[in-house]
């Protein structure tokens, strides 16, 4: 019984083979190798026709699919140049016809109609199995060095079994449904014959090797031909090599991985290799992954390095696989920083000791994605540039995931802009947003690891993140391999006690900003003591003096003290606050903690900030902060505004204030000289904070703190002044 006819092919089978073109011939025995062989259909049709009564429809659902396949084992005939092949075949075909009715009729005895409905269901289906069975194999070459893979294929025994169902609802007369099964009937399936186009053609370099794929697509039928064959070799033979990796986020769901996408630097990849073994005994095979430096720019006289070394029993005439786990932490770079857009595999196949075969494939492995964590009256464009740093560092799939930029995947709030004092999340709240974004980034790039790159407030937010909620895989790596942060407050600012403290008197506390203040960040350290195995490094900034009744070296916002905290990995850059997110912080702080290659990668250890640990100067970050005055005022569009400002005796006087760039502010003393200014569109006017400091004995008196606002809107200024008086 044939299920469906087959397609018609070019030429007949024959069981001898053309010649190979002579200066091109290596040998004339038969070809070895394996064949490949799939037949797919998936039909369908549906249609509604109206009932013989005119008051009800019929509607046809009929589906169809139809799954051949055929493994064929090639080998040699002994002392003789044609090829003899064993098959192993399957088969599934499955026919579902689905009918219902819905009709409206009177009963007898009644006066308005009912409606009446009936399904039923149909379903055939065929399966049949084959092992070890001859099958007819050609290899024809012709003398232009073109050649054709032929192959025909036995008939084949299955059964074919069915059922029928119905339902019914709504008669007149209640009806019963049946459930009916056909039990299984013997049949034959019959084979298939199918040959390549002819039009491919043998490598002069490996005249003795031959693979590729043929495919004809006709009235909703495929079908496929696939071939790796070789003759003149030894016993045993590497058919084929897979890559495969976990599609996120379900661990151990395998896919191949497609060579043009590659997989993400950190992701565990399952390496299987195919042998083969096309001589009359049972044979050990040893195969050895490689990394293989060759044709490389620049390593290219490297030595290969040995991954892995495993052995298999290959059966006459079988083929057995072999598999391991690789983990491609550090692949997308060379140790020295250099990006490696390609890592170059070689599987060997030896037979006692002697290498036999060998394959290389090219395996892209991208780098981790870059999430980028914005900081305090920011947002996700704080990072606009960044994709194009990272694309100019390695290639376009290293990918920066600002937060916030696709809001529906997580959106931070932290003040938006430079002076918003409107209510915020708390640091907890936007973790939250930032785990969401992580998991986009994950899900964006199948990367079940990605880096965090904070500036200020976003390394509290990373910290938090990290500490409740960032889960470790099986693999035993944490999610976020590295946090880098830039400026982060990690024993909080005096700037947020100057500025939170007029706010929280007027009763208008801004989580964000509140949260910075150094008292709240101490108990944020108190309780945020896990790092589970992530890597912490901080940039501090250092190029100011006295700030914010900040006496230490500062960025503007964050002292150095309070950035370096209880993290090994602390730098030191002369770089303002606001001027973190730069390609020059990139390339001189972030790349070289990011971009590291698999000898550099460090081993995992679980660790845990001890409670308490906050540095020498704790204490002088913890105490109580009282400014010596405070205010909040509204500027109208053009206006200049005059405030008394009470001074009193003292070792210096500091003024800390936030506004709009485009305000301007003079102090000027009770003798009339001007103490300090900070003005209009000025490199200082687009600080976080904005500070006046005299560092001079002042006595005390009345000073005169002037304001301009030569914005078109009106614009708010919070302000406070501070002073030493010990």
């Amino acid at each position: 019984m044939r299920i469906l006819p087959a397609l018609a092919i070019a030429s007949l089978l024959s069981s001898t083979a053309i010649p190979l073109a002579a200066e091109a011939a290596q040998c004339s025995s038969g070809w070895a190798g394996t064949i490949q062989y799939t037949r797919n259909e998936a039909n369908s049709a549906a249609k509604t026709e109206q009932r013989v009564t005119g008051k009800g429809t019929e509607t046809s659902n009929w589906s169809m699919t139809y799954d051949y396949a055929a493994q064929v084992s090639v080998r040699p005939a002994p002392e003789a140049d044609y090829s003899l092949g064993k098959a192993n075949i399957s088969l599934t075909s499955v026919s579902t016809e689905t009918k219902s009715a819905q009709d409206r009729y009177i009963c007898p005895h009644e006066r308005t109609p009912r409606s009446m409905s009936g399904s039923f269901i149909s379903k055939t289906e065929t399966r049949g199995n084959g092992a070890g069975l001859e099958a007819n194999v050609h290899v024809g070459v012709d003398s232009d060095g073109t050649y054709r893979v032929s192959v025909g294929l036995p008939d084949i025994q299955g059964t074919v079994s069915g059922s029928n169902s119905s339902s019914y609802s709504g008669q007149c007369t209640p009806k019963q449904g049946v459930n009916q099964s056909i039990a299984d009937m013997p049949t034959t399936i019959n084979g298939y014959t199918f040959s390549s186009s002819g039009a491919d053609r043998v490598s002069k370099s490996s005249p003795d090797q031959l693979a590729g794929s043929h495919s004809v697509s006709a009235y909703g039928v495929t079908e496929t031909l696939r071939w790796s064959l070789r003759r003149c070799g030894g016993d045993l033979r590497l058919v084929d090599v897979k890559f495969e990796d976990m599609r996120f986020p379900t661990w151990e769901a395998w896919q191949e991985i497609v060579e043009q996408r590659g997989t993400t630097d950190g992701n565990i990849v399952r390496i299987t290799a195919l042998v083969a073994n096309d001589g009359p005994e049972e044979k050990s095979a040893t195969i050895k992954f490689r990394e293989t430096y060759k044709g490389d720019k620049w390593d290219g006289a490297k030595p290969d390095g040995l991954i892995e070394e495993l052995t298999v029993n290959v059966p006459a005439g079988e083929q057995r696989e072999v598999a391991f786990k690789w983990d491609s932490s550090g692949y997308a770079w060379y140790d020295d920083g250099r990006p490696r857009l390609i890592q170059r595999i070689r599987t060997e196949v030896e037979d006692a000791g002697k290498k036999v075969d060998d394959k290389t494939y090219n395996l892209k492995v991208a780098p981790k994605p870059v999430v980028l964590v914005h900081g305090l009256w920011s947002n996700w464009q704080a990072w606009e540039v960044w994709q194009n740093i990272l694309t100019t560092s390695h290639s376009y799939d290293w990918k920066a995931f600002p937060v916030g930029q696709k809001p529906e995947h997580g959106r931070m709030s932290t003040g938006e802009q430079l002076g918003n004092t409107e209510p915020t999340n708390t640091i907890a709240q936007n973790a939250v947003e930032l785990g969401q974004y992580v998991k986009y980034a994950q899900q964006d790039r199948n990367a079940w690891h990605v880096d965090l790159v904070a500036h200020s407030m976003g390394g509290l937010i990373s910290r938090r993140y990290i500490h409740a909620t960032m889960p470790t895989y099986p693999d035993g790596k944490p999610q976020v391999a590295h946090l880098v942060m830039l400026g982060t407050p990690n024993m909080g600012s005096r700037c947020a006690d100057i500025i939170s403290a007029p706010l929280e008197t007027a009763g208008r506390s801004m989580d964000a900003l509140r949260e910075l203040r150094p008292s709240v960040v101490a108990q944020f350290n108190a309780v945020h003591t896990e790092r589970k195995g992530v890597e912490f490094s901080i940039l501090a900034g250092n190029p100011l003096p006295a700030i914010c009744y900040m006496f230490n070296e500062n960025d503007g916002v964050v002292t150095v003290p309070s950035a370096t905290w209880a993290i090994t990995d602390a730098e030191q850059q002369s770089v303002l606050h606001i001027n973190m997110a730069t390609a020059e912080v990139f390339s001189s702080f972030v790349k070289p903690r990011v971009a590291i290659g698999p000898a550099k990668q460090k081993p995992i250890e679980l660790s845990a900030l001890a409670a308490g640990a906050f540095g020498l100067d704790a204490a002088a970050q913890t105490d109580a902060f009282t400014p010596d005055f405070s205010k909040i005022v509204k500027l109208a569009p053009g206006q200049t505004l005059k405030i008394d400002i009470p001074v009193k005796q003292a070792r210096d006087f500091g003024m800390t204030f936030i506004a709009a760039s485009t305000v301007s502010a003079s102090v000027i003393d009770d003798n009339g000289a001007v103490v300090g200014e900070s003005l209009k569109d000025t490199p200082a006017a687009s600080q976080l904070f904005r500070s006046i400091y005299a560092e001079r004995a002042v006595a005390e008196g009345t000073w005169t703190l002037s304001l301009r606002n030569d914005d078109q809107a009106e614009r708010e200024v919070v302000l406070s002044t501070w002073s030493r008086r010990d």
